[in-house]
């Protein structure tokens, strides 16, 4: 398959980079020359995409391509131009989209409510910033793939989630653990959506999918454990109630990437049906692999800069102190 990857340096970008090159497709990848590295054999073009004339002049003598893969999470103009650039020059177009396009609070599956999004807008919130970029791949490409990923783990990770709690349980000592230790994640592997992607545009699929495990493919004392057999530091988990870590003022998903509670504004999150995706060929490898294989990477590479556009992740050190004590 000739493959055109927008972007391709980052986290799901590069996996669907690495995944194509395994495969045998024929990469060309447009990037600004800022952020990572490409693998050998991969046609490399520099541009930047949030100047439409310059994507252009850098595509105009190349392609046509099988198909595009865009993982962009910026302002929705800027998927929208690329789409619109690229109409008539791929036969198939996937985006990487997130489970954050849905009304908060009601997402069940790839029926429920969206967010409203505006495919022509400049930078805002998250989740509208990726409704508007699903719209204005859809006015240029009507049969794309939406690739609406849940919590996205895995190497070249750069969201500051995985890579906390490896460094953290690296160091040793007390760790807090969140909540119930069987409350139920929903996952995926940034290797496991991007191969399931391209073959999903190998197939011909069209339309959005919820890319991510079946809720309880793993739990928090899974992901945790994993975390602390991978790094060896000998950190011992101390796991704290939801209703201590809500007094102490922990904030879910951000102090302790990863984990919500089960109930309140946060109740029926991770748990969404996403058997769709299942049917469609999407296989998710245990959370054991996804750990080691991240901590692995995280030696060998560092734990690279976090993305400047998301939360910071991370307990602070105050805070972990005292939900220590006492315990």
């Amino acid at each position: 398959m000739e493959l055109l990857v927008l972007g391709g340096t980052r986290f799901v970008g590069r996996a669907v980079v690495a995944a194509a090159l395994e495969r045998g497709d024929a990469v060309t990848a447009v990037h600004r020359g800022l952020t990572g590295r490409l693998p050998a054999g991969v046609r490399a073009v520099r541009a930047d995409r949030t100047d439409p004339a310059g994507l252009a002049a850098a595509l105009a003598p190349l392609g046509p391509w099988d198909a595009v893969v865009d993982t962009w999470a910026g302002a929705p103009a800027a998927a929208a131009a690329a789409a619109a650039l690229l109409r008539g020059r791929a036969a198939r177009y996937g985006y990487v989209s997130s489970a954050s396009v849905y009304r908060w609070g009601e997402h069940v599956d790839e029926s429920s409510p969206l967010v409203d999004g505006d495919p022509d807008a400049g930078e805002g919130d998250y989740a509208a910033q990726k409704r508007g970029a699903e719209l204005g791949v859809l006015r240029a490409h009507p049969g794309a793939v939406l690739a609406r990923a849940g919590l996205v783990l895995g190497p070249y990770e750069d969201v500051g989630r995985l890579p906390w709690w490896l460094s953290r349980t690296a160091r040793g000592g007390r760790v807090v653990a969140p909540g119930r230790p069987e409350r139920p994640l929903q996952l995926v592997d940034a290797r496991d959506l991007a191969g399931w992607l391209l073959a999903a545009l190998d197939g011909g699929l069209q339309g959005p999918y919820d890319v991510a495990s079946p809720s309880g493919h793993a739990t928090t004392r899974r992901l945790l454990e994993a975390c602390v057999a991978a790094t060896g530091g000998g950190a011992e988990l101390v796991w704290v109630p939801e209703d201590d870590l809500a007094a102490a003022g922990a904030e879910p998903w951000t102090h302790l990437p990863c984990w919500v509670p089960e109930g309140g504004e946060w109740a029926g999150f991770l748990e969404a049906d996403t058997s769709r995706a299942a049917a469609a060929g999407l296989a998710c490898r245990p959370v054991e692999a996804t750990v080691e294989d991240t901590w692995a990477w995280v030696r060998r590479e560092g734990v690279p800069p976090q993305r400047p556009d998301r939360p910071v992740h991370g307990l602070p050190p105050g805070l972990e102190a005292r939900l220590l004590a006492g315990r």
